[in-house]
């Protein structure tokens, strides 16, 4: 088993990276999962950063959401959704050709 010298690093990050993540995440249709997946960071961590701005703890003004930002949130919404459409059609024709549903 591997022995850590010293105390854990735990990565800082800005201000203006913690209001940019929370300004993607209150975008209509994005789950915070999604955000967080994309800034790799943990999606508890976000969702700590909300509620932190939420009770005024982080305060600021986010940078301008850039258009091809705005547009990439929508591209991913629009894939999702097809996502879970074809998921759903594939699972309910393995149930009537009698095959196991696949484990997404």
């Amino acid at each position: 088993m591997a022995k850590t010298n010293g105390p854990a690093r735990i990565k800082q990050y800005s201000l203006e990276f913690k209001l940019r993540a929370v300004q993607l995440s209150d975008q209509p249709g994005v789950l915070i999962k999604d955000v967080a997946d994309s800034l790799c960071i943990h999606p508890f961590m976000l969702s700590v950063w909300r509620k932190q701005v939420r009770d005024g703890e982080l305060m600021g003004d986010p940078p301008p959401l850039l258009p091809q930002e705005a547009a990439e949130l929508q591209r991913l919404r629009d894939v999702e959704r097809q996502f879970k459409r074809l998921q759903m059609e594939h699972d309910l024709l393995k149930k009537l050709s009698g095959l196991p549903p696949i484990e997404g």
